[in-house]
């Protein structure tokens, strides 16, 4: 049995954390390789690669949700105005800046169409169009609005394991539900175009969610019962990894990411299968208590903040040096370019942060 694990260590939440966040700073840069025109055999490639990081955003939201579970039930006295003002500082505020530097520096990466206007200017900000990695803090930010749900819906589960099992049953039958209608419906679907934006709702990832509170919630089960059929997740994993690939690979050249959407019965397997590798990872390295496990937790804690940074400093790169030596050699480019966003990416995170204590000292100082 794993021990008790302090608000300034390691948890299983930590670990999905950051690694959605190092994963999914390959997407955007497989996005701007493509744009080079590369070789069948490239595409090939790069389309591989492009489905093996593909379980960052249920993974994200499962490590966010076990995380909150870990941190905020034990906390009787928490409210509601509490915890929203904690988010606020922690999560919206690094949002709206980096929208914004988004819109104004670098209003190119902008996806649907460009604003015009005031209204247009509002209207992307909010709709995680202001670049093509911003989808997901309007998805996100909904799970971190709505938490009391899940507050009650983990109380809830607590009564009895009956109840975690009813929950769990008619998640998934909605999850199979919402996939079979995002298929028929969006993915080249008659409304492809109109309802574009039902992929950033937080219905499209409540499994995850779900599963990260339950997760929580019944750990000693959870946790036991993992380390004992690891072998069982590799074999998920290989089997979906395959799975995702053919039917990526089927729509032939050139090769489109929009056709590895998150919404498929394959993506879906994929990302479990991930997160319960990862989940096994962690339990593992914290069981042993790895020096590693301090690292990660405080890697964690800027995951999200080195997330919104990392388009910006992945398209400098590009534009700098990235497109050019990727022309001319696609692996290298696409390795060099990806090591430097993620140092960038974190570097600025811990920077922006240090800067701002510092500020806040000195007004503390002078008042």
């Amino acid at each position: 049995m794993l021990k008790t694990i302090t608000h300034s260590q390691a948890d299983i939440g930590d670990y999905l954390k950051l690694g959605a966040c190092t994963a999914v700073m390959a997407q955007s840069l497989i996005g701007l390789v493509l744009t080079t025109q590369p070789t069948t055999q490239v595409q090939i490639g790069v389309g591989i690669l492009y489905n093996l990081v593909k379980f960052t955003a249920p993974a994200f939201i499962f490590g966010i949700l076990y995380t909150t579970m870990r941190v905020t039930l034990p906390q009787s006295q928490l409210t509601y105005g509490h915890y929203l003002r904690q988010q606020w500082h922690a999560l919206f505020i690094p949002t709206i800046w980096w929208t914004l530097i988004y819109l104004v520096l670098l209003p190119n990466l902008q996806q649907r169409q460009a604003y015009h206007n005031l209204f247009g200017f509002l209207w992307q900000f909010i709709n995680g169009n202001a670049a093509p990695h911003l989808w997901y803090n309007t998805m996100m930010l909904q799970f971190i609005v709505l938490m009391p749900l899940f507050w009650y819906l983990a109380t809830w589960c607590q009564q009895s394991w009956q109840r975690g099992m009813s929950l769990l049953l008619a998640t998934a039958l909605f999850a199979s539900g919402w996939l079979w209608f995002y298929d028929q419906q969006v993915f080249y679907g008659p409304h492809m175009q109109d309802w574009y934006l039902f992929d950033r709702l937080f219905v499209s990832f409540l499994l995850y969610a779900v599963l990260g509170v339950l997760a929580w919630q019944y750990r000693h089960f959870v946790n036991h019962y993992l380390l004992r059929i690891w072998w069982a997740f590799i074999g998920l994993f290989g089997l979906s990894f395959y799975w995702t690939n053919r039917e990526l690979l089927a729509f032939g050249q050139p090769l489109k990411l929009v056709n590895a959407p998150y919404y498929k019965p394959s993506m879906t397997i994929y990302a479990l299968a991930v997160i319960g590798l990862l989940t096994i990872v962690a339990l593992f390295q914290i069981k042993q208590r790895l020096p590693i496990t301090t690292w990660v937790h405080r890697f964690a804690q800027f995951a999200y903040k080195a997330y919104l940074a990392n388009v910006f400093w992945a398209q400098l790169l590009w534009l700098s040096f990235g497109r050019a030596l990727t022309v001319q050699h696609p692996w290298l480019g696409l390795g060099v370019c990806y090591l430097l966003t993620w140092l960038l990416a974190f570097t600025s995170a811990f920077g922006l942060h240090g800067l701002w204590q510092k500020i806040k000292t000195r007004f503390a100082t002078f008042s």
